[in-house]
């Protein structure tokens, strides 16, 4: 009996000096780190298991209830995106020409119904927001504005509202509406801007569209599109989700009116207008990346002369074609629909190798020449020469095309017969513009027709040709 109680007591001791040390190395445990938290645990686990084991008992289901335990605990359920917070980077422009738009990296929420893009920070700091509007063009002030906020601190105590979908790629959001549905600003204002955004990303990145979405607008330009995403376009229209990303660019930055400058390509890429050109062929598989003076320098060069219904046409159709064939070219006149499916069209003028049309969106189609090919852009009467070389001959000639300009002389247009010689319109052009873009538009791009001086314009034709022909026996770049 003796014996018996001789040696639980000495168990007791033991035990009574264990837990006395380890109890102190619990207390100076939890001032140091979490990793020493983790050890002081797993000694007190082993030491309830030797006295249980001791006690004839067998061992106890474990409860810890200990900071130390609770903070290892934490960390080892929290994924690395949630241990490592990224920090928050944010860059918001109101003041540039053209465009409105924010660069944001960090724990960012996009609330499509509410038109908001909240960021929550990883430390505590100053509330700021931003109105952007996704549109490229600030001009069009009947796209809403996205309010973009950066929250004050930590989504917890900052009020953010939980993420419902969460992505690991990157985000675009931009807008419909404004101009766009106009071929013209549907790829200055939008298809332009998205691949020099989108391309840094190698097709890794959601695109994001927002404002009154037509569905017909994202069908139309499918292949382009998904040239650029690997994943369909999401429509933020009512979207009732809180979608969550690490980077997001809110709004399209336009470098100009129609164009790129490599300088500010994000990612560092350099691009320029020929890769954009690329890209399109690329994305409506077209055959052609060479003027037929290249590939078959005995064919004579095709010429698209492009006619407009109802207004801003060449009355001398028939002198036109007879001049163009004088000069040795194939020629075709082309109507081109607005409803025309864009590959379908694309294709059709890539067999062209110059292009001839009066000043408006149909020059857009310039996109789709060989390189090495011809637009030839003639400017109707009312002094726009400046918007004509703007919009189209300035990215013509970027793109490795061979722009010429034939502005028109009062006697060639319309207007002077239908409005008399003495008019404003005729005698003052720069009046009609002060007037406003409805004026101008109404005179000089509605009512307004041309018939060609032929002899004068025999001279365009023989600078288009000879450009061509000085491409025989080059081969294809």
């Amino acid at each position: 009996m003796k014996s018996w109680v001789q040696s639980h007591l000495n168990v007791g001791l033991i035990v009574g000096v264990l837990l006395v040390l380890l109890t102190y190395l619990v207390v100076t445990q939890q001032a140091a780190n979490s990793g020493a938290g983790t050890r002081a645990v797993t000694v007190s686990t082993v030491a309830q298991w030797l006295v249980d084991k001791q006690l004839n008992e067998e061992p106890r289901e474990r409860v810890v209830t200990t900071e130390a335990q609770q903070i290892v605990d934490k960390q080892l359920i929290q994924t690395p995106s949630e241990t490592e917070k990224p920090a928050t980077k944010v860059l918001c422009s109101t003041d540039e020409r053209l465009s409105d738009y924010c660069e944001l990296e960090g724990d960012v929420r996009i609330r499509g119904r509410s038109w908001s893009v909240d960021i929550v920070p990883s430390t505590w700091s100053e509330r700021q927001k931003w109105k952007i509007r996704p549109y490229s063009r600030r001009s069009a002030t009947h796209v809403d504005l996205l309010n973009v906020t950066q929250l004050p601190g930590p989504a917890a105590g900052a009020g953010a509202p939980p993420c419902t979908v969460t992505y690991t790629r990157p985000a675009i959001i931009f807008a419909l509406g404004g101009y766009s549905g106009n071929v013209f600003h549907d790829h200055a204002d939008v298809l332009l801007p998205l691949f020099y955004l989108s391309r840094q990303y190698g097709g890794e990145v959601q695109l994001l569209v927002i404002n009154r979405v037509q569905p017909w607008w994202l069908g139309k330009y499918a292949l382009a599109l998904r040239r650029m995403s690997r994943y369909d376009v999401v429509n933020l229209d009512g979207d009732a989700h809180v979608r969550c990303f690490r980077r997001v660019t809110v709004g399209l930055r336009l470098h100009k009116d129609f164009g790129i400058v490599p300088e500010q390509v994000p990612g560092g890429l350099r691009l320029a207008m020929p890769d954009f050109t690329r890209f399109l062929r690329e994305a409506y598989a077209l055959p052609r990346s060479a003027t037929t003076t290249r590939l078959d320098p005995g064919r004579k060069p095709r010429m698209m002369l492009i006619q407009r219904q109802p207004h801003r046409r060449f009355v001398n159709e028939k002198e036109i074609v007879a001049a163009a064939a004088g000069a040795g070219f194939e020629v075709v006149v082309t109507e081109l629909r607005i409803d025309a499916a864009v590959d379908e069209q694309a294709r059709l003028v890539n067999s062209f190798d110059a292009i001839v049309g009066l000043h408006g969106a149909g020059m857009t189609n310039e996109v789709f020449l060989p390189p090495g090919g011809v637009l030839v852009q003639v400017v109707p009467w009312g002094n726009l020469g400046l918007m004509a070389r703007v919009e189209y001959g300035e990215p013509a000639t970027e793109m490795g095309l061979k722009y010429i300009c034939y502005n028109i002389t009062v006697e060639e247009s319309s207007l002077l017969q239908e409005l008399g010689p003495d008019d404003p319109a005729i005698t003052d052009p720069d009046s009609v513009h002060r007037r406003g873009w409805a004026a101008l538009y109404d005179i000089y791009l509605t009512r307004q027709d041309v018939r060609l001086d032929i002899a004068r314009f025999k001279l365009t034709l023989a600078e288009a040709m000879d450009h061509l022909r000085r491409q025989q026996g080059q081969g294809t770049r």
